[in-house]
Formats: C-alpha cells, structure tokens, sequence
C-alpha cells in the first residue's frame, strides 16, 4: 500500500506504471479520505489527513508523472472529486473543502498544461456504493441511516455504483477526446436536489 502524500511512496507508484509499458498516458487522482464531523469537531489530525490526502497527493503524483504526461502524444490527468466539491452540507465541510480545491486544481493545471498536450478534468460523483462509509468511522447503523437518506434523496431513485462512474473516467482519459478543464457530476441528479 502506497501513501500519496509522501514523496517515495509517489516515486515508487509512478516507477510500477512505467515497469508496466514504459510510458504513461493518464492519471487518475482517486485517493482520498474523509472524516465527518461537525466544525466544533474536527480534529487536527484529521484535517491534516483529509489535506495531505485528497490536495497534496494529487499535486504530488501529478508532479511525478507529468514529465512522462507530456513526453508521449497528449497525456490525460482525470482527478476524483466529490459531489461536495460543489454541494454544501453539514459535518462534511473539510471533506468538501478539499474536493473543492482539487476541483480549482482540475481547471488551474487544464490552463497550465494544455500547452504541453494534457489534458486535465474530474469527475465528481455522487453518493456511491464503496467502502468508503466505513473507512469514514461510521457504524453499521449511521451507514444504513445515511444510505437511506442519500437513496430518497438522489432524483434518479438510487445511490451510484463503481460501474456508474468508471465509463466518464475512461472517457475523460480518451487521448482522443477534446475536453480539458471540465469536472463533470456523475450523481444522478444529487448535486441539484
């Protein structure tokens, strides 16, 4: 397991994607983690994990691999947001915060890098079926009652699911794509209930 906000950790997850083919077309950002709790709450060890994770890593992998991005014929960085990114709510601000920093760093580094044929955009989804609930702290309980909220409160009826988000991650990594600078929601319809 690789941590992305320590230096030798990226060094060595870039050196495995080159081992592989020898060169490095795209990049996807999804590392990240989140802590709820209410602003009284927060704690420093968590905000300092919430930002090392979900901003500094994606600087830091980003810097590691753009040299090889630019050296092939247009590379592609697709970074993982959040539906929070954009979309306010109680006890998940620093979360949402920091997807909302890596959403400015999308559309800054799609200016900056465009000149060297890479493309940069994210995707932002939803609430969506993973592990990350649990990794969150939340007990069975606080799971099934958020879940249940999220599925009502979702216009499309359900929660995502990983195979709901993959194809605009794909699509986003096409080298034959012309979209730069774009964060599109992947959230059936979350962000605008």
């Amino acid at each position: 397991m690789a941590d992305v906000a320590r230096a030798e950790d990226v060094e060595a997850i870039v050196a495995a994607a080159l081992a592989g083919r020898g060169r490095l077309d795209v990049l996807v950002n999804n590392a990240g983690m989140g802590r709820p709790a209410a602003l009284g709450d927060i704690t420093a060890s968590d905000a300092t994990t919430m930002w090392t994770t979900n901003v500094l890593g994606p600087v830091l992998l980003t810097q590691a691999a753009l040299p090889h991005l630019c050296a092939g014929a247009g590379g592609s960085i697709v970074n993982v947001s959040s539906t929070f990114g954009s979309k306010p709510a109680p006890r998940i601000s620093l979360y949402g915060a920091t997807k909302a920093a890596l959403e400015q760093l999308t559309r800054s580094w799609a200016l900056e890098l465009a000149g060297h044929g890479v493309r940069v955009n994210a995707v932002a989804p939803g609430p969506t079926a993973s592990e990350a609930l649990v990794a969150m702290g939340l007990s069975a309980d606080e799971i099934a009652r958020l879940e249940a909220h999220e599925h009502a409160a979702v216009p499309l009826g359900r929660r995502g699911r990983p195979e709901d988000v993959a194809p605009w991650i794909r699509a986003l990594a096409d080298p034959t794509r012309w979209v730069t600078g774009q964060v599109v929601g992947v959230d059936g319809g979350y962000l605008i209930a």
